[in-house]
């Protein structure tokens, strides 16, 4: 299974995760193009290698003095060039990385404001709905801590333009990388005080503090006496990581490093993602099959009196929030009502959170919940030539044999449409392009 793990051994910002997830391999200019989609003023993006403590990664950063200073258009690329570090003059860091607000971009926006202006871009239904879910964790925290509906919160340091950069562009990131599964290293935190809207606070903050809180993320101090887990790096973690531990049947395939500013006291001031294929070795499994071995949460409800556009709105919006499959099945209640079998998949760390998507979005007054241990071919991606062009085509592996292989669906419909074709010709050149290249 395609996994990102986030090594978070000197914690985690919205910059660095972006910066690591550059080094990774997505493409600056389509992330750019993107996040131009917000139609969000006021920022010019930089990006360039450097090194903490010997190690080489990206430093990204959303520069707003450039902006506004140096007449830099929205959405004007700034390529790859050596990364000069400077600051913005705001005394709370995010990863390193201080940052300047003025008045308006500090209590401007709120939380409803933010996700209308989110809702309302081109961007993609899977990044809007996660953008929305992480600024909705931040949103929670904040109204906890000062007492006031999650509607009605005005963001910080948070609701700032390179805050909504941060955010909205991790989740275009992740999107960009064909969103894999995503694992963490236990979550790491440093000690003494931060600068931040509501004044001098101890390490970790108390938003940061709620957010892995609602998740029941554990949080380990260090002596590294500076914040190193942002509200941002935060609610990345409970929105997008399935658990926290030590790398385990991970064979790494690259290595990307996010770089923050400051130079830590006592470890790398860097982010380390590791992208790469989770495995399970043959002598692990009592079968001696190397097969994965995953647990996954299955939500079940019976409905019968739910509106059938309700029903498909729900699943469109379950999928877009990150389930793994949803769907419905017919089924005949007690009174001899014929209704449906509502199903949800999603990972085990994700169970609460389509729990209450279920409760709140349809007709159910309850959810079954259990957990189901899968078995999963060991999956491989290859890309084969055909008449037309090329389409990607995944092979399923057991015990060294190929058992099941099929064309992406996704790749053979671009090329049907760029070529003007049926996509059942595509599909079929592409199985006869894998058995012609002797490729399995």
């Amino acid at each position: 299974m395609k996994t990102l793990y986030l090594d978070i051994f000197s914690g985690i910002s919205g910059d660095m995760f972006i910066g690591a997830m550059l080094d990774l391999g997505i493409d600056f200019q389509t992330l750019q193009n993107e996040l131009g989609k917000l139609n969000l003023p006021g920022y010019h993006l930089r990006m360039g290698r450097a090194q903490k403590s010997g190690i080489e990664g990206v430093k990204f950063d959303v520069d707003l003095k450039a902006a506004h200073d140096h007449g830099h258009q929205h959405g004007a690329p700034d390529l790859l060039q050596p990364f000069q570090a400077h600051s913005h003059g705001h005394s709370h860091s995010h990863g390193g990385t201080p940052h300047v607000h003025s008045h308006d971009e500090e209590h401007g926006r709120n939380y409803r404001t933010i996700k209308d202006l989110i809702f309302k871009s081109a961007l993609p239904d899977w990044v809007k709905q996660r953008s929305v879910s992480v600024f909705h964790r931040v949103a929670v925290a904040e109204g906890k801590v000062h007492g006031h509906p999650p509607e009605e919160v005005h963001f910080h340091e948070v609701g700032a333009v390179d805050s909504i950069v941060d955010i909205v562009g991790a989740c275009i990131a992740l999107d960009m990388l064909g969103r894999p599964r995503v694992l963490a290293a236990q979550v790491v935190e440093g000690t003494g005080w931060v600068n931040c809207a509501h004044g001098r606070f101890p390490v970790p903050t108390a938003a940061t503090l709620e957010i892995l809180g609602a998740r029941r993320i554990a949080l380990t101090q260090c002596e590294e006496p500076h914040e190193l887990v942002t509200p941002t790096g935060a609610a990345l973690l409970a929105e997008f990581v399935e658990s926290f531990g030590h790398m385990q049947h991970l064979v790494a395939k690259k290595i990307g490093y996010g770089l923050g500013t400051r130079d830590n006291k006592t470890r790398p001031n860097v982010l380390r993602a590791v992208l790469g294929e989770t495995q399970v070795a043959s002598e692990k499994a009592p079968s001696g099959n190397d097969w994965e071995i995953d647990t996954i949460a299955v939500l079940e409800t019976n409905l019968d009196d739910i509106n059938p556009e309700i029903l498909g709105a729900f699943v469109e919006k379950a999928l877009t929030s990150g389930a793994l499959d949803v769907f419905h099945t017919a089924i005949q209640m007690k009174k001899n009502r014929p209704g449906v079998l509502l199903t949800v998949l999603c990972a085990e760390a994700d169970a609460d959170k389509f729990s209450k998507l279920i409760l709140r979005e349809t007709t159910a007054f309850g959810v079954r919940r259990s957990l189901c241990e899968r078995r999963k071919l060991l999956r491989s991606f290859l890309t084969v030539k055909t008449a037309h062009g090329d389409v990607v085509v995944k092979l399923g592996k057991l015990n060294g044999d190929i058992v099941q292989m099929a064309p992406e669906f996704e790749s053979c419909r671009k090329l049907a449409e760029a070529k003007q074709l049926p996509v059942k010709q595509i599909y079929e050149e592409a199985m006869q392009a894998v058995f012609a290249q002797r490729k399995i």
